[in-house]
């Protein structure tokens, strides 16, 4: 199946978004719903990266692990975290134990603590493409299977080298794209799908 499907509920959804119930909570409360806020961002940008190459659904089971590990993503307080932090990290098995996702972690949270409040918020969302104006232009340009779905495009690419230029570490297009996806910078919600119009 690449189109919506009806889901335990008969309501139509993304087909990905019926795989767990972890999944379904996900999609239907918060995947495509802008999020915004510095800290908040950060969050989103370190899971993406620590998906990378891995199941979103490990992530988001160890997302609480993530959090306790990470000080909340407070990035003041990420930024001050040492070495003993690191070997810290490694050794929790509430996390992904990846030495360079760690350490880009860390390195991005210093790098971010040195910018001023809403900094990182802004240049995220000045990569967000200008959604069409109208209900029935938004419905035409909805994808209608997952296939319609692109892993890369052209404003990711630019995020993806505005974050890398500003000093952000282990963040490309496609993992820019997933946070565009993640953050409500795009909507992929599949056309006819319950929360294609909530995002």
């Amino acid at each position: 199946m690449s189109g919506v499907v009806a889901g335990p509920d008969g309501e139509l959804r993304c087909p990905w978004g019926l795989a767990t119930e972890d999944y379904i909570a996900y999609h239907d409360t918060e995947w495509g719903r802008p999020v915004h806020g510095d800290d908040e961002l950060y969050e989103r940008l370190c899971l993406e990266a620590f998906q990378s190459g891995l199941s979103w659904l490990t992530i988001l089971r160890k997302r609480e692990g993530f959090r306790a590990a990470f000080a909340g993503f407070e990035i003041g307080k990420v930024a001050e975290f040492g070495e003993a932090d690191v070997a810290r990290l490694l050794a929790d098995e509430g996390i992904i134990r990846n030495r360079a996702k760690i350490e880009a972690t860390l390195a991005n949270a210093r790098t971010l603590a040195e910018w001023g409040a809403g900094e990182l918020d802004a240049l995220i969302w000045s990569h967000a493409p200008q959604p069409p104006k109208t209900a029935a232009a938004r419905l035409r340009a909805a994808p209608k299977t997952t296939q319609d779905v692109p892993a890369v495009t052209a404003e990711s690419t630019a995020l993806a080298k505005a974050l890398k230029k500003a000093g952000i570490r282990f963040v490309g297009p496609t993992t820019a794209y997933a946070l565009m996806q993640a953050c409500g910078l795009v909507n992929d919600h599949l056309a006819h799908c319950i929360s294609r119009e909530a995002a």
